[in-house]
C-alpha cells in the first residue's frame, strides 16, 4: 500500500512553528504536497528564522530531510493541486488565517490555498483548518460553523493540560498528535487519557 497524499497550506497567522512540526510528522508517513501563501513568509522568519521568501523545493526538501515533499509556489495558477482530477487523501490549512476561513467559507477563491480548498471541498475530500486567532469574533464563529456544517474539521490549537506539559515541545506534540488522530494517523507523541 502506497503513502497517503495531503495537501498543507501554511497562511499567514501565527503558528508557522507547528505548520512545521506537523509536516515533519507526516511526511514520515504520507507524501505532502504543501503551499505557503505570500503572507506566510516573513511569519515563518519572524516565528523560526527560516527565510524561505524564495524558497526553492530543494530548500524545503533539505529542511524536512524528506523527498516526500512537493512544493507549488502561491501564483502557480496550473497546478494540479487545483484540479480535481489531483488524487490525494485531503488538505489540511495550519495555520489558518481568518481570512483564508472567510474566503474558503464563502466560495472566494482568490488564491491557491483558498482554491485548493474549494476543490477539495467539491470534491468531498477531507479539510482541517487550524484556526489561530483568539478571541474569535461572532463573524469567525459564523463561517467556521458554516464549513463544520458541510463537514469541514475545524480544530483550532487548544491546548490539554492533563497531558502535564512541561515544554512548548510538548505542547506541540500534543496538538500535531491530535491532528494525525484526525486523519487516522498513528503516533507516539503524547499519552493518551487513562494510559
Amino acid at each position: 500500500m502506497g503513502r497517503k497524499k495531503y495537501i498543507v497550506a501554511i497562511t499567514g497567522a501565527s503558528g508557522s512553528v507547528l505548520a512545521l512540526r506537523f509536516i515533519g510528522e507526516l511526511l514520515k508517513t504520507s507524501e505532502v504536497h504543501l503551499i505557503i501563501s505570500t503572507s506566510a513568509f516573513s511569519v515563518i522568519k519572524d516565528e523560526t528564522g527560516n527565510d524561505w521568501n524564495t524558497a526553492a523545493l530543494s530548500t524545503l526538501r533539505e529542511y524536512f530531510k524528506s523527498e516526500h515533499l512537493f512544493y507549488s509556489k502561491e501564483g502557480d495558477l496550473y497546478c494540479p493541486l487545483l484540479s480535481g482530477t489531483f488524487l490525494n487523501d485531503g488538505m489540511i490549512v495550519i495555520p489558518c488565517s481568518m481570512k483564508t476561513l472567510s474566503g474558503i467559507a464563502n466560495g472566494y477563491g482568490e488564491n491557491i490555498v483558498q482554491r485548493a480548498a474549494d476543490v477539495t471541498l467539491k470534491e468531498r475530500r477531507r479539510l482541517i483548518l487550524v484556526p489561530r486567532e483568539m478571541p474569535f469574533s461572532a463573524i469567525h464563529l459564523e463561517n467556521m460553523l458554516k464549513l463544520s456544517r458541510i463537514g469541514v474539521t475545524i480544530a483550532p490549537p487548544v491546548m490539554a493540560f492533563y497531558t502535564k506539559p512541561k515544554s512548548i515541545d510538548d505542547m506541540l506534540n500534543f496538538i500535531t498528535g491530535k491532528l494525525l488522530d484526525n486523519l487516522s494517523i498513528s503516533h507516539n507523541l503524547f499519552k493518551r487519557w487513562g494510559n
